[in-house]
């Protein structure tokens, strides 16, 4: 074989494996373009406070009426709170400035916060007064009266009066119904969570309520005569006839053994000058 031939056959097998190289690169599969380009970075979320349903301009935010929506961070409005406890109790008990749909972000120029200057005149109805009330933590229903609740007032009084029967000496009556809860200490709102709020036993807090004036004279009189205590309403009124006038309830209507110690009967007392009267009892 000349050395020209040797030289064309050493070319034809070179091209011949070429091909077969390129044949064999073309039937495997491409390579996956996460692997050929870097990936992007994911712009951080973060979840803001926004209206859960449809929201009334002058009705009261209550904590069913907020939850969190998953917004990006450079979507944030400016103004909107993220997502917080802390955050959330700030928001309730606030006043709605104007109409909110579900969804709609919690500004800070849609809402009036207790403690804002104007917040007590805006949230009350026409011909309607403010009147605060001192109860304590268990009297106001253990830290779980919110604004925007409607309540009762109940009056308790314990009589030293030996003349009474011992189950006529303590009594309780209901002296207010159905007053709407307007705003509320922040420290007993924080009563039932057991957080530590320091707050010492018997400290007395405070809740506002939208009254009437004749209400608003019933309580200032009753927080004199005795102990106020506030329980809540249901949302929804019973149906059917109006509620009865509630009625006194005696210490002896609740606890029995306090009509065991006397007969029931009419007491008289007699005096003579100056000494010590006499009691008669008629059956």
């Amino acid at each position: 074989m000349s050395l020209r031939t040797a030289l064309m056959a050493a070319v034809i097998l070179g091209l011949g494996g070429l091909g077969i190289v390129g044949w064999i690169g073309a039937q495997l599969p491409p390579k996956p373009a996460a692997a050929m380009t870097a990936a992007p970075v994911a712009e951080p979320k973060v979840q803001i406070l926004v209206a859960a349903h449809p929201l009334r301009a002058g009705s009261l935010l209550k904590f069913d009426d907020i939850q969190p929506r998953e917004v990006l961070a450079s979507d944030v409005h400016a103004g909107a709170r993220i997502d917080t406890p802390a955050a959330r109790a700030e928001l309730a008990g606030s006043m709605i400035r104007r109409g909110l749909q579900p969804l709609d972000v919690l500004l800070p120029a849609d809402l009036l916060r207790p403690g804002d200057r104007g917040f007590l005149a805006a949230v009350l109805q026409a011909g309607m007064r403010a009147t605060t009330v001192g109860v304590d933590a268990v009297s106001g229903t253990a830290g779980l009266i919110w604004p925007g609740d409607h309540v009762d007032a109940i009056l308790t009084q314990i009589s030293d009066d030996k003349a009474l029967p011992a189950s006529h000496r303590a009594s309780a009556e209901t002296v207010m119904t159905d007053a709407r809860v307007i705003a509320i200490d922040q420290q007993l709102m924080q009563g039932a969570t057991g957080s530590g709020s320091g707050t010492e036993p018997g400290t007395t807090h405070t809740v506002t309520l939208e009254v009437t004036e004749a209400q608003a004279e019933r309580l200032a009189l009753a927080a004199r005569l005795g102990h106020l205590s506030l329980i809540v309403r249901a949302a929804e009124p019973a149906a059917g006839n109006a509620e009865p006038k509630p009625a006194t309830t005696w210490g002896g209507d609740v606890s029995p053994a306090l009509n065991q110690g006397r007969a029931a009967g009419r007491v008289m007392h007699v005096y003579q000058g100056t000494s010590t009267g006499q009691e008669l009892r008629f059956q």
